[in-house]
């Protein structure tokens, strides 16, 4: 899951609930930066998607796991 950490044009949109869900765990956290392997930058960009998705019920608060 490293691989986005090379690639400085890599956007995050809040749209895109397939590619948020790939840096959600099983609780519906979003994964730590040791986990993902992006840049403190793309990572910031990441949460600002995923709180957004999460406003406009795109994605879940909190998963039933």
């Amino acid at each position: 899951m490293k691989r986005y950490k090379n690639d400085p044009n890599l956007y995050f949109d809040y749209r895109d609930v397939k590619t948020l869900q790939r840096y959600i765990d099983s609780y519906g956290r979003i994964e730590p930066i040791s986990k993902t392997g992006l840049s403190a930058k793309q990572q910031r960009q990441l949460a600002v998607a995923v709180k957004r998705a999460r406003n406009i019920a795109l994605l879940p608060f909190v998963s039933n796991s």
